[in-house]
């Protein structure tokens, strides 16, 4: 039987969640294009989530770019491929026809870059033409090791500015482009630009320390994002989550 490895972290949002309700109209015209399931949305508001004020307050926190695809986690032994995981589904990296052999695909492009070490569990993201509408325009599947983009997909001027709701609501409407994306267009040399999905939050001293050291946030989680859609009694600043709000996190 396939080994199981663990399951990814859950990761919460620094700030704040609230779920709004939204015009039933609306929803039922725009809905589907803003991946919404029920006339609702689950919106930051401009509260900071109890535990994660590190984010905001401490200089060791880093912002780097969360790439849209979705969640693999690998594990080597002496350059074997011996276990491969979609979150809980475990993967057969065997079955080349009638599986899910994009991400296959994406596996073995980034073990010929060397993105794979020899021995050991690594979790990433694979990205591609099969993965959330291929946000990057990309013609191939690549799996992208966390632990590369924490190097290499980090925003760089984060530490230039103050860290605030409006600040960050502005930085993810108006200039939050792809890192990742930025590398391929560079390379073909073309002028263009794309919109990253949002930011994964880092603080590599505090997981030395085993505290909680990631914290994500999301364009998707800001109430501009979904524009056409009347969204009811919404407020920056709000009330704690409940339990009930989870699932659509």
């Amino acid at each position: 039987m396939p080994e199981l490895l663990t399951d990814f972290p859950k990761i919460s949002c620094p700030f704040i969640r609230q779920t709004f309700a939204v015009n039933k109209e609306q929803f039922k015209e725009l809905g589907s294009k803003f991946g919404l399931r029920a006339p609702e949305v689950y919106l930051v508001v401009n509260r900071v989530n109890p535990g994660y004020e590190w984010v905001f307050e401490d200089s060791e926190t880093i912002a780097v770019e969360k790439l849209n695809g979705t969640n693999i986690k690998l594990k080597t032994e002496k350059v074997r491929l011996v276990a491969l995981q979609n979150r809980k589904n475990v993967l057969d990296p065997l079955q080349i026809i009638g599986g899910k052999n994009f991400i296959i695909e994406g596996i073995f492009r980034s073990i010929g870059k060397g993105y794979v070490k020899p021995d050991g569990e690594q979790a990433g993201e694979c990205i591609g033409p099969k993965l959330q509408g291929n946000p990057y325009k990309l013609d191939f599947h690549e799996w992208y090791p966390f632990e590369k983009a924490i190097g290499d997909l980090r925003y760089k001027s984060f530490h230039e500015h103050e860290r605030t709701f409006d600040n960050w609501s502005s930085w993810f409407k108006d200039w939050l482009h792809s890192r990742y994306y930025q590398k391929i267009a560079s390379k073909k040399g073309i002028d263009d630009k794309v919109f990253a999905e949002g930011v994964v939050f880092y603080n590599l001293k505090r997981k030395a320390e085993n505290q909680t050291w990631m914290a994500k946030l999301r364009r998707d989680m800001f109430d501009w994002f979904y524009e056409g859609i009347e969204i009811y009694n919404y407020e920056k600043q709000g009330r704690p989550e409940t339990e009930d709000q989870e699932k659509f996190d």
